[in-house]
């Protein structure tokens, strides 16, 4: 018998009648004998549906009401998935944030976990009921209702499971494991059976939206074994855990991961002096822009050229102040790009093989595909292209680092 801790996201429960096929997956593993705790989001759609509620009164809420509201969502799935199971003859009963007690800080909208108290759940489990937890939500050391920001239930599945010392965490979703990059770009990608946390990390980070940063962060940080499954297909689905096994059969790298959203700006013939760097991004980073890759050359006539990257959103703000700053530094020009893109490659392997980033280099290379900007770390190497060899590059290192699955074995 095992303690296992199940997620379903909002299209998962999107229905009366995927609710009802959700109870029908979670009595499978509670009739092998499991003991059974299940998270769930709010039904898809549902949340906004709320927040523009919210903002049909007021375009700025107050963000103690907002967390009342929304948090609702998920108290209906909960009762509709109870309802579902004991209706099927499984012992089942639903629980808020608030009733389970976890413990959040006071940030409204965006709180973070401080603290569960699972005693009131193993009773639950003891007395042989599935229990049914509101993911997203908590409650603060006042007793007012937080919410955990979007994605928060996938966190709140991870917490549950670290408090409960739970054998796997599994995160059910619209797809049925994470991939070696997006099937939907390069047709021969691969569903993996393993992956490490690190990777997992670096992967969402750089764009896969399979799992939340910060659930994987809280998976890592507390061992919590995490497997990423379909909500409707059967299948082992994708693994996420501490170990990296050494064997000849480890591949170099693990993913390719990509992102559309990045803008390049360059400021040109700035004096060459201590400090030039924060003159640049100090203000910058105070109108709390995020700075992603950073490039500075240093010129023969003293004055430097400094290059980096923003998410596109922000853009439009970064190039005002960063005219400004040349101004002030009697800077020669300010350039823009938003027609590029970052790909990366991921793995551990890296650890223990030498080249791997000279090989990137060679494959975008003969597809005469121009790095603009490079960055790296010990596990991944990023680069920055124009956005529109973005496909072929990702086409291109699928194939280079051996990543395109066997005939008759890629993704559906």
């Amino acid at each position: 018998m095992a303690l296992i801790v199940q997620k379903f996201g909002g299209t998962s429960v999107g229905s009366v009648e995927r609710i009802e096929q959700v109870a029908e997956k979670i009595k499978k593993f509670r009739d092998g004998g499991d003991d059974i705790v299940v998270v769930v989001s709010a039904m898809s759609g549902e949340t906004n549906r709320l927040i523009d509620l919210a903002k049909q009164i007021s375009d700025r809420p107050v963000a103690r009401e907002l967390d009342v509201m929304v948090s609702t969502g998920e108290q209906v799935t909960i009762a509709l998935l109870a309802m579902a199971l004991i209706k099927r003859g499984v012992p089942a009963v639903s629980f808020t944030g608030n009733q389970v007690r976890i413990l959040t800080d006071s940030a409204h909208t965006k709180a973070r976990i401080l603290q569960i108290d699972s005693q009131r759940i193993q009773r639950e489990l003891k007395a042989g009921r599935v229990v049914v937890v509101a993911g997203f939500q908590g409650v603060d050391g006042k007793g007012n209702i937080t919410t955990l920001g979007r994605g928060g239930s996938d966190t709140t599945g991870v917490a549950l499971a670290a408090a409960l010392k739970a054998d796997e965490c599994q995160i059910y979703t619209d797809v049925d494991g994470v991939y070696t990059t997006d099937p939907r770009v390069v047709a021969k990608a691969r569903r993996l059976d393993k992956i490490t946390f690190e990777e997992m990390l670096e992967m969402a980070s750089l764009g896969s939206k399979v799992l939340q940063i910060r659930a994987v962060e809280f998976a890592g940080k507390y061992s919590v074994p995490l497997r990423v499954l379909h909500s409707f297909q059967e299948g082992p689905g994708t693994l996420i855990t501490l170990d990296e096994e050494e064997s000849m059969e480890q591949p170099i790298i693990s993913g390719i991961a990509f992102n559309r959203d990045e803008a390049k700006l360059t400021i040109r013939g700035v004096p060459d002096t201590p400090g030039v760097a924060f003159k640049i991004l100090g203000p910058i980073s105070a109108a709390n822009v995020e700075v992603d890759m950073i490039v500075q050359n240093v010129a023969h006539d003293n004055t430097t050229d400094f290059t980096f990257t923003v998410h596109r959103n922000d853009y439009n703000s970064a190039l005002q102040i960063l005219q400004t700053i040349a101004n002030e530094m009697g800077a020669r020009e300010v350039i823009g790009d938003t027609d590029i893109a970052k790909v990366s490659i991921v793995g551990v392997g890296m650890r223990s093989h030498a080249g791997v980033a000279s090989r990137m280099f060679e494959a975008l290379a003969k597809e005469n595909i121009n790095i603009q900007m490079i960055s790296t770390s010990e596990i991944k190497v990023s680069v920055v292209i124009e956005e529109k060899y973005l496909e072929l590059a990702v086409r291109a290192l699928h194939t280079a680092f051996e990543l395109d699955a066997p005939a008759g074995k890629t993704a559906e």
